[in-house]
């Protein structure tokens, strides 16, 4: 078994990619201000982020807000002097949403607040996110770590339960929201469907046809527009009052205009042209239930994909066990892991997770980090040595020294940075909302104009009825179902192919954001290498066959546990070398093992271990330091107390890594390694797949910090991995990408997830995500053009010229047409990749 060699300095050579090892953090400036966050509901797109923004910024005393449409949360920033928490609830509620468990207690002044710590309020709730004796801190900006101990105060605890009483409730309201959808989706969709198959009988069937068939369409249509449908309309009322229009202002303009028409048309036919004829005009009440059951659908859709979001907090917060074995005397209690304070001894045996960070005073073990630091191997610890909470001890029984506790553990900080992350996303920017606070006024401004000139040049009743054709005829054709359907089709289109392709998307937001990416950092652990190490190299001495000396070493190596051993007792297996019965072994945790095997002594370990032995490592001392230099770790192996050569295992790069670093080249993008392994095995491996640029031995904090500085320099973002040490970074990049086979807390962090393929599959994301894009705005472009040309045959414009006028019946079909194209235009992404693949 072997140790890893003392970390390379991470500087290149020439020729080689170059190192950027993670600075350390930088203090803070202190802020006089105090934070909070607060839950909103009724946000359905970026004009209502927009709305809560402005009304937030407008109450005084409030320096900075920012509201997050995904999380639907709203992070203050305000002078707590001058306003309150409660009062900056009132503020949103006033602007027509809803903040659950107001609070109603004023959070108090922070004069000193560093970056770990917010507004300490000895009152106020924990909704708030103003901190409290039992509240999480809230985060004022940075890693935690980022104050030196000179400006920081006394941090709040964040115990535990107080995480996981903000993933509950998060998790509580997704679904009861997931609830309402799915009952207000199951009766829009149920009293749809029968008037979908009147609207396209056209006579055929003749029960369907005739006066009885129009009042049960104006019954089921009835029901779900006030149905299911009355939060749009309650929406869009919210919006006006405030001066303001949004994507509910167009599915409940399209949806009352529809309704309207077709109510008047069935309860008073005399109010149109031809009735008196027997010509009855036609109703459009399929059109109003479809627009409510569509878009519902696309909401149920969006809720699901937020729920992911509570996911990668509760996973963090679970990796801390609930409880220690507390070490007093001679005594061993089994406490609560909150109830731990620095100072107190922990004994932790093998195959348990560390309760918080320490200080090891007796033992020896190896423990796996990977989750928090990015280490592929598992770290050797011995009496002086640093253990983290949540990590994972694997071989021996180590007694701790706590050092840390609450916010202050490692553990503590990625849970911190995973919600900063998430929280200071940018608004997802939709373009449809953006575009109807101007469409949605043109309209109407078209409809009544058309309706006024239609009225003064025929004042009479007929000239009342065909002025009313013309307005509902403009509100038809101008019904946002194609401008609706012009983005979640695509979407839709685009993920369900996604998935077909092995690449899990989380919604819209995150292909349009993928389809911008030019730079990808990638992750080296499990994300560009397999995650486990490999038998690489066999040195022989003394005319010893390769062969044998591997299968002495596998037989001493095969009652180890260590990775190390299994790497090595695995290569000799798959290169046909038989592993013979060993005696006597005996392992010491950190410097090698020994055994007796065919009647020798075969020692594996360090070059200090075996030269205490008198097994001199001279002569293989340059060879190591080759291996070492190119990311291996060398064993040394002595036969009988003399050197007998040596073995080295790595982890190497994946063929699915090489492939898919040649393809984002190919497709512009930058392509950059951020890892938490040792400086020599980074270089190896970024030298090996093309990577110019490295950065290693990176923190979990450091890696969000490298994103942020990134995206800071004008570049798109997409961070790659697979481990709990990305997840901060994959939640505060423009796209975070994480493998399939990675953990749950990467997958819930992350926007897009590679479930097959590996690596190898990220560049068919990013090309897809592209050529969803493209499609979207294909769409809107057709949507527009629609309109453009439609509305103003609809308001008889063309008629003293052509005679041209577009009746509501052609206005629908026009509408429908619009809808046709744009759902045509995205299944053309069904074929993506099916070109390339034959």
């Amino acid at each position: 078994m072997a140790t890893s060699p003392e970390p390379a300095e991470p500087t290149g050579a020439k020729g080689a990619p170059a190192v950027t090892p993670a600075p350390a953090a930088t203090p803070a400036p202190a802020a006089p201000s105090a934070r909070t966050d607060l839950p909103v509901q009724g946000m359905t797109c970026a004009a209502c982020v927009r709305r809560v923004e402005r009304a937030l910024r407008a109450t005084p005393g409030v320096q900075e807000a920012t509201v997050n449409l995904v999380t639907q949360r709203a992070t203050v920033t305000y002078d707590a002097h001058a306003t309150t928490p409660a009062a900056l609830a009132r503020a949103i509620v006033d602007a027509g949403y809803e903040v659950p468990d107001a609070p109603d207690a004023p959070a108090a002044t922070s004069t000193t607040a560093p970056a770990a710590v917010g507004a300490t309020a000895p009152d106020a709730p924990a909704a708030t996110g103003a901190t409290a004796p039992d509240a999480p801190a809230a985060v004022t900006g940075g890693p935690p770590s980022a104050a030196p101990p000179e400006a920081r105060a006394t941090p709040a605890p964040r115990p535990r339960q107080a995480a996981e009483e903000r993933a509950a409730a998060m998790d509580a309201a997704e679904q009861r929201e997931q609830r309402a959808l799915r009952r207000d989706v199951a009766i829009a969709g149920a009293l749809t469907a029968p008037l979908l198959v009147i609207a396209m009988s056209h006579g055929a069937i003749p029960a369907l046809d005739g006066a009885a068939a129009r009042w049960l369409s104006l019954a089921l249509a009835t029901v779900v527009v006030f149905g299911p449908g009355r939060r749009f309309f309650r929406l869009a009322w919210s919006a006006l009052r405030h001066r303001a229009a949004d994507m509910n202002t167009l599915v409940s303009l399209g949806t009352g205009a529809a309704w309207l028409y077709s109510t008047a048309a069935v309860t008073a036919p005399g109010l149109f042209p031809h009735a008196a004829h027997g010509h009855m005009p036609p109703v459009y009440f399929e059109a109003a239930a479809a627009i409510v059951t569509f878009v519902l659908i696309g909401k149920l859709l969006e809720s699901r994909a937020r729920k992911r979001l509570a996911d990668a907090v509760r996973g963090l917060v679970a990796l801390q066990p609930k409880t220690a074995r507390r070490v007093r005397g001679d005594a061993e209690d089994e406490v609560p892991a909150d109830a731990l304070a620095p100072g107190d001894l922990v004994l932790v045996r093998p195959g348990e997770r560390i309760a918080t960070d320490g200080e090891v005073v007796r033992g020896a073990s190896a423990v796996d980090e990977s989750m928090l630091t990015g280490e592929s191997m598992p770290v050797d610890k011995t009496p002086g040595s640093a253990v983290l909470g949540g990590t994972l001890n694997q071989s021996g029984a180590l007694t701790f020294r706590v050092t840390r506790t609450g916010a202050d553990t490692a553990l503590a900080r990625i849970v911190e940075a995973v919600e900063q992350a998430q929280g200071s996303r940018a608004p997802i920017a939709r373009l449809a909302d953006v575009v109807s606070g101007v469409f949605v006024p043109i309209v109407l401004g078209v409809a009544a104009l058309a309706f006024a000139a239609w009225l003064a040049v025929d004042p009479s009743g007929d000239g009342l009825a065909t002025a009313v054709e013309r307005f509902v005829a403009v509100l038809v054709i101008a019904c946002p179902c194609a401008l609706g359907l012009a983005t979640p089709a695509a979407v839709a289109v685009g993920t369900g192919r996604g998935a077909e392709l092995g690449v899990l998307v989380k919604g819209g937001a995150a292909l349009e954001a993928a389809s911008r990416v030019d730079t990808v950092l990638l992750d080296k652990t499990g994300t560009l290498t397999s995650g486990r190490p490999t038998l690489t190299d066999v040195v022989a001495l003394e005319g010893r066959a390769e062969a044998e000396l591997l299968g002495l070493v596998a037989a001493a190596e095969h009652e180890s546990e260590h990775p190390v051993a299994r790497a090595i007792v695995q290569g000799a297996r798959d290169r046909g070398v038989a592993v013979a019965p060993a005696s006597a072994f005996r392992a010491e945790i950190g410097h090698g093992v020994e055994a007796h095997v065919g009647g020798r002594l075969v020692r594996v370990g360090t070059a200090a271990w075996l030269g205490r032995a008198g097994a001199a490592t001279d002569a293989l001392e340059a060879e190591a330091e080759r291996l070492g230099a190119a990311g291996r770790t060398p064993s040394f192996v002595a036969v009988d107390g003399r050197l007998a050569g040596l073995v080295a295992v790595a982890d190497r790069p994946t063929e699915e890594a090489r492939r898919a670093v040649a393809a984002l080249k190919e497709l512009g993008v930058e392509v950059a390694m951020v890892t938490g392994d040792r400086a020599g095995p980074a270089r190896a491996v970024a030298e090996e797949l093309g990577i110019r640029e490295v950065f290693a031995e990176v923190r979990p904090e450091d890696k969000a910090r490298i994103v942020r500085e990134q995206r800071a320099a004008g570049r798109r973002v997409a961070m790659v991995g697979d481990g709990i040490n990305d997840a901060p970074a994959l939640a505060g990049a423009d796209v975070g990408v994480a493998l399939g086979s990675g953990t749950d807390i990467a997958l819930a962090s992350a926007d897009v997830a590679l479930l097959r393929g590996g690596i190898a599959a990220l560049p068919t994301a990013l090309a897809l995500a592209r050529a969803t894009l493209r499609t979207i705005r294909q769409n809107l472009f057709w949507a527009f053009v629609y309109n453009v040309i439609g509305i103003p045959i609809a308001a008889g414009l063309l008629y003293p010229l052509t005679g041209w006028l577009l009746s509501p019946v052609f206005a629908s079909a026009a509408m429908s047409l619009s809808s046709v194209s744009v759902l045509g235009n995205s299944l053309r992404l069904r074929a993506f990749g099916r070109r390339e693949a034959a």
